[in-house]
């Protein structure tokens, strides 16, 4: 055998005999010549191993559990007795009133105990007179009964003239008696056997549920702490170990160990909401930015916390999930469940998601400016676009639509938009500059209309706005179209749009990534009056992104875990029901996939009268003028002709952008299209300009730019 094995054998030698003087075991091979070792060490050995093997130590926990589970709910069930009759209960909660200082709750658990000692005494005096009372009430029934009885024996011996009839109600009751003494007999014995068992199950349930076993002993999921109830105590220990040390001496010091910090425990949706009022000298900041700590406290993970600053002073409002609440889905929106929804631009609210209550989160659009940020792959897009779907079901409502990442996340809306570009190149950055440009001169012309005049909604939304900020393209005049200067073209629209367009109902609304300095100007981001926000990476970002009154009120979009929060928003608008004394709310919105969206805009095409949407165009590409006109009259019977100019700038700025009504009407006379008045207004006819058409092309002629 080679060296390197090692053997146990019995050694031969007498000289190592064990201390009993039973022969020993020797090591052989490599430890020969070595002391041997005894056996009652091997089996030392051998029993700790097997004690503490993970399957002994498992089923120890389980017996102690189940033994434990028994016990406590023998405890339990014991104090929930004795607490029912007696007054202890009201003294417990007078005391806890009263260490809070709350005098006027703790007279009121004062009265209550005496009247529960008083209602208990005139029970105890009327249990004197209830044994006479009670032999009264058998004696009376029992007469009654057999009365009863006999009168009815009576009624049927008259019926069948049998006199024998007479007792045969009585004999009936009798043997029905007799039937359920035999049954009580046969179950008897039985339930004597199976009661205790019974009852030792009731005292378990009641063990288990409320854990009542020592904490080792528990379930690895429940030794974690995952979903453990949140409970006064439970929130006084997280805030003492906290690492604040004036919270934690002032919780010491308080003679109710700290209980009159707490406003009630409220069930708030998937959780819980409590009010902490701070002892003086411990500021809320403090405790805002120990979340996480506080969080793992309360055995939750970081997300599943949430603190914000109420009105009150020197109080945080802690909202607390309920263990894995926040990772379930909610349910899908009403504009894919309801096929009869409508939009309302001025007065409707549309349905964004459920903040974290679980109610329904819905905002108004009306005057609002919007912009939503958010790091990439957080459901922006789709945030974005489920607010444009509800608007796009209120039929009055324009949408100028660029879209600067062109993978086709609008592409719905084709038919609904009067101008939709999608592309993320610079060429497609001057064609939403043009567009938002467009924009600011119908607010324009709006601007100038008669006092009163009223607007329908004309919204300009930019997805991937950063993209246009960012852009380093110049115009002929070397103007910029991005970057955030007071020549940069893009910005400057923008900025007219915040301004003033407001006020004639054209807004504009834009969604982007990763928000900087450089990628989404200050003066841009604060000039939107609706402010949302997905998960960010620094709280820097998040305030560039909200603002810094919402930071400071608890919004922080920066601890939002990105990929597991898809979709979750934090939003600061004066259009969205906020909880008082808070600056934002979190919004869980509702996803709305392609073909749901698809479904949407279809409903919202059959609102609609014809509209023909504008694309993005290849500058060098050859126009027709009379094919031009004719695609942005669409399907409408007439079009005004400055509508008209304007939708074919908008169509090509370079083609068409100088235009003026002259140039219109040369292009159209002598094709029997010509312009003409309508309701006192210059209109070109969507009849007559294809009968125009189809006339060239029978003839063969074609129109050149």
């Amino acid at each position: 055998m080679s060296s390197n094995v090692v053997r146990l054998t019995k050694d031969p030698a007498p000289a190592r005999q064990g201390p009993s003087g039973a022969p020993g075991l020797a090591v052989a091979g490599a430890g020969a010549g070595k002391p041997s070792v005894p056996l009652w060490v091997c089996s030392g050995r051998a029993l700790r191993t097997a004690v503490t093997h993970e399957h002994a130590r498992t089923a120890a926990r389980l017996a102690v559990r189940h033994s434990m589970y028994v016990i406590g709910g023998t405890r339990i069930v014991a104090r929930r007795t004795w607490e029912g009759r007696t007054a202890t209960r009201y003294e417990r909660m007078w005391r806890a009133a009263e260490a809070a200082g709350n005098y006027e709750v703790a007279a009121e658990w004062e009265e209550r105990g005496q009247r529960f000692r008083d209602a208990r005494h005139r029970r105890r005096m009327d249990l004197l007179h209830s044994p006479v009372d009670a032999a009264k009430g058998v004696a009376v029934s029992a007469g009654m009964g057999v009365g009863s009885l006999v009168a009815l024996g009576v009624v049927m011996a008259v019926a069948t003239k049998d006199v024998t009839q007479v007792v045969t109600p009585l004999m009936a009751t009798v043997d029905f008696i007799n039937l359920l003494i035999t049954i009580v007999q046969v179950v008897w014995g039985p339930a004597l056997a199976i009661g205790p068992f019974l009852a030792l199950l009731a005292l378990w349930a009641v063990g288990q549920h409320q854990q009542a076993a020592p904490t080792w002993a528990l379930p690895e999921r429940a030794r974690a702490g995952e979903g453990e109830p949140i409970t006064p105590s439970i929130v006084v220990k997280a805030l003492r170990d906290l690492g604040v040390a004036p919270l934690r001496n002032a919780i010491k010091e308080m003679g109710d160990a700290g209980a009159a910090m707490l406003g009630p425990i409220r069930i708030a949706g998937c959780g819980v909401e409590v009010d902490v009022t701070l002892p003086s000298g411990v500021s809320t900041i403090e405790v805002q930015n120990r979340r996480r700590k506080l969080a793992e406290n309360l055995s939750r993970h970081e997300h599943e916390v949430f603190i914000t600053i109420p009105e009150a002073a020197r109080t945080v409002r802690l909202w607390i999930a309920d263990s894995g609440a926040l990772d379930e889905p909610i349910g899908p929106s009403p504009l894919v469940t309801d096929e009869t929804m409508t939009a309302d631009y001025v007065k409707g609210r549309a349905p964004w998601g459920q903040d974290l209550r679980g109610d329904a989160a819905a905002i108004s659009l009306y005057q609002r400016h919007l912009l939503i940020t958010g790091l990439s792959n957080q459901g922006k897009t789709v945030a974005l676009r489920s607010l444009a779907l509800w608007l796009a079901l209120d039929k009055s409502v324009q949408f100028l639509l660029g879209d600067l990442k062109g993978v086709g996340d609008w592409n719905m809306f084709d038919g609904v938009a009067t101008t939709l570009i999608q592309g993320p190149t610079d060429d497609h950055v001057i064609q939403v500059t043009e567009m938002v440009e467009g924009a600011v001169d119908e607010m324009n012309r709006r601007l100038l209309a008669p006092p009163g005049t009223v607007f329908p909604a004309l919204i300009v939304l930019v997805d991937e706005a950063q993209v246009a900020f960012m852009c380093p393209a110049k115009d002929a005049q070397k103007r910029p179209y991005g970057g955030a200067k007071a020549n940069s073209r893009y910005f400057m629209a923008v900025r007219k749009i915040h301004n003033q367009g407001r006020a004639v109902n054209v807004l504009m609304w834009q969604g982007t990534q990763d928000p900087t300095n450089e990628n989404l100007p200050k003066l841009v981001r604060e000039g939107a009056h609706t402010r949302a926000s997905l998960a960010l990476g620094t709280e820097s970002q998040a305030r560039m992104a909200l603002g810094d009154k919402a930071v400071d009120g608890g919004a922080a979009p920066n601890l939002l875990r990105p990929g597991l929060d898809r979709g979750t928003l934090v939003v600061a608008s004066d259009g969205i029901a906020i909880p008082a004394g808070q600056a934002s709310i979190t919004v869980r919105t509702h996803y709305i996939d392609d073909d749901a969206a698809v479904a949407i805009t279809d409903r919202a095409k059959a609102l609609r009268d014809g509209v023909t949407t504008l694309h993005v165009i290849d500058k060098g590409e050859q126009r027709d003028p009379l094919m031009d006109i004719a695609s942005v009259i669409g399907t409408a019977e007439r079009v005004r002709t400055k509508d008209v100019l304007a939708r074919l700038a908008t169509l090509s700025a370079d083609a068409y952008g100088k235009w003026s009504f002259l140039d219109l009407k040369r292009v159209l006379d002598g094709t029997c299209a010509e312009p003409y008045k309508s309701d006192g207004v210059m209109v070109v006819g969507r009849d007559r300009l294809a009968r125009a058409l189809a006339s060239r092309d029978d003839d063969g002629s074609a129109s050149a730019a």
